[in-house]
């Protein structure tokens, strides 16, 4: 499904009024919808409806959601800011069935509001929709207030009422996400023919609450050329890799994991076992050497290579030895727990054929050395995460030098290394600094956290539809490396992998969630949920 920005939007409106579905006609849909979706969460007759209605379309989006939900029984009342009401056929439609209304200007003290909200079983938000680009001030400013106030104290007695946002809460930038002080939040958003940008992005998102996407009678193929969108069900349940029933286990690819490190043995754990888990048929452990017995009494599943090290951190003195075994793999993870110590550093810089950006002078430094350290290795699919991307980090211009397909996978603190830039910088742009840089370094590039975004040298950007504090835990990233190797072994090229991967990850982190709750939950809580979650997409119950 497409994401859109506000004047996309805009243009597939006029567009659309122009091809003859009126604006009036989009108008009375979006109303409608509204009322829909109330009346699928509750049974409205009799329910005590506040619409709080604004001076523009959104406003008038809120009036034909009154009558809607006038007609269904419910008992409505109209708070309204600044609206006009001659001439507004909407309004006077709202008055043939004499459903009351209030004026915000003629309210003195808010009193009036406040008594209407603390009666009210559903509050719908129809003062400001999408072209928000000022502060919340004055008058708005203080009826939000007072609303918010209002809503909170009924919260706290455990009798909160439904809040519903007409396409987006006010206050909240559909661009950028960012979100004024006054917003009220929503329980429920209802937005129109697409979603918007801003309400994935932070801390908009946090004020949305459910989202649902309403039909207003605007063609989806005007999106065509949209190159934002969310990932859905139906687009990852096609990509999923098939599992023949004459298959062996070479049939699912074989797949390399270099990680972990003394103080880090979890993360090599986590990356193999979940490439077990997506279904890759072999899977390989590369490991400095004295951790092979601990991490081989957790996975029975995997084999093992053990490479030389220095202190329990891999030696640049192993990739000479791992290079001896890529040709048999199909896909390569590198970086899980190696950890930014220099050894594992030269090892990552070696294997990759990258030069760090101030080389330290050696004692014997002898010409023979500078040659092995850009040797250039052939590598399977890759993937880069962790440590590994710290490494790249310490590298001059890494990625002229990196060579074949790879998938990057910063959180926003690795990112902000990788940009010389700061982690506010990447979060203020989540989406623009994931596509320029996958556009920049020539490969797929997945920004992690809250709706994680999936993003392509191409311009594509797939922004995933899970925002989860369980996963905010050490591990779940380690997690996430490992289904991709595991599905990229099995073939699927390096935007599809990763775009899977994530989904199933945040799949699995949504069924963990609602067994477990949100607190507590830890990375290896996803390992056996990845497999019900390819079962869910594939129509199985879970």
């Amino acid at each position: 499904m497409k994401v859109v920005t506000t004047e996309e939007m805009r243009r597939f409106e006029r567009e659309t009024d122009a091809s003859g579905l009126s604006f009036a006609m989009m108008m009375e849909n979006a109303g409608r919808a509204v009322a829909q979706a109330i009346e699928e969460r509750m049974e409205v007759a009799d329910k005590r409806v506040l619409v709080l209605v604004g001076p523009g379309n959104n406003g008038g989006d809120g009036l034909v959601a009154a009558r809607h939900l006038h007609d269904a029984g419910a008992q409505v009342t109209l708070y309204l800011w600044k609206r006009r009401t001659e001439e507004d056929e909407n309004f006077r439609l709202t008055q043939e069935r004499a459903i009351p209304f209030a004026r915000a200007e003629e309210d003195n003290g808010l009193v009036g509001l406040r008594d209407l909200v603390s009666r009210a079983d559903v509050i719908v938000d129809a003062f400001l929709g999408t072209g928000i680009e000022r502060p919340i001030e004055g008058l708005l400013k203080e009826i939000l207030g007072a609303v918010v106030e209002e809503v909170d104290k009924r919260r706290a007695v455990g009798q909160p009422p439904l809040v519903v946002a007409v396409d987006v809460p006010t206050g909240l930038n559909c661009d950028s996400g960012a979100l004024d002080p006054a917003t009220l939040p929503a329980d429920l958003t209802v937005t129109f023919a697409f979603p918007k940008r801003g309400q994935y992005l932070f801390p908009g998102a946090e004020a949305v609450g459910e989202l649902v996407v309403a039909d207003i009678g605007i063609a989806p193929s005007l999106a065509e050329e949209v190159s934002v969108e969310v990932a859905t069900p139906e687009m990852v349940r096609a990509l999923l890799p098939r599992r023949p029933l004459g298959a062996h286990k070479g049939t699912f690819g074989k797949a390399m994991i270099v990680a972990g490190s003394v103080n880090y043995t979890g993360a090599a754990y986590l990356a193999s076992a979940a490439a077990t888990r997506v279904g890759a048929g072999l899977v390989t452990l590369a490991l400095a050497r004295s951790l092979h017995p601990i991490l081989a009494s957790k996975l029975t599943e995997v084999t093992f290579l053990v490479l030389p090290e220095d202190l329990g951190i891999l030696a640049p003195e192993g990739v000479k030895l791992l290079a001896e075994k890529l040709s048999d793999y199909d896909a390569l993870l590198l970086g899980p727990g190696l950890t930014r110590e220099e050894p594992a550093v030269a090892f990552v810089h070696r294997l990759l054929g990258v030069k760090a950006k101030k080389a330290k002078p050696r004692i014997g430094f002898v010409a023979g050395e500078e040659e092995a350290a850009v040797e250039e290795i052939a590598l399977p699919p890759l993937i880069v995460d962790a440590d590994g991307l710290n490494a790249l980090a310490q590298a001059s211009e890494w990625w002229k030098h990196l060579r074949g397909q790879a998938i990057l996978t910063p959180h926003p603190g690795e990112m902000a290394r990788l940009t010389e830039s700061t982690v506010a910088e990447v979060e203020a742009d989540r989406i623009g600094v994931a596509r320029s840089m996958a556009r920049k370094w020539g490969q797929v590039v997945i920004l992690k956290g809250a709706h994680t975004l999936v993003a392509a040298p191409d311009g594509r950007v797939v922004i995933n539809p899970f925002a989860n504090p369980g996963l905010a835990s050490g591990g779940t990233g380690d997690v996430l490396a490992g289904a991709i190797v595991g599905l990229l072994a099995q073939g699927l090229a390096p935007f599809e992998a990763a775009l899977v991967s994530a989904y199933l990850h945040g799949l699995a982190g949504e069924m963990a969630r609602q067994e477990l709750g949100d607190a507590g939950m830890v990375a290896g809580d996803l390992l056996p949920r990845l497999p019900l979650a390819i079962r869910q997409l594939k129509g199985g119950r879970a």
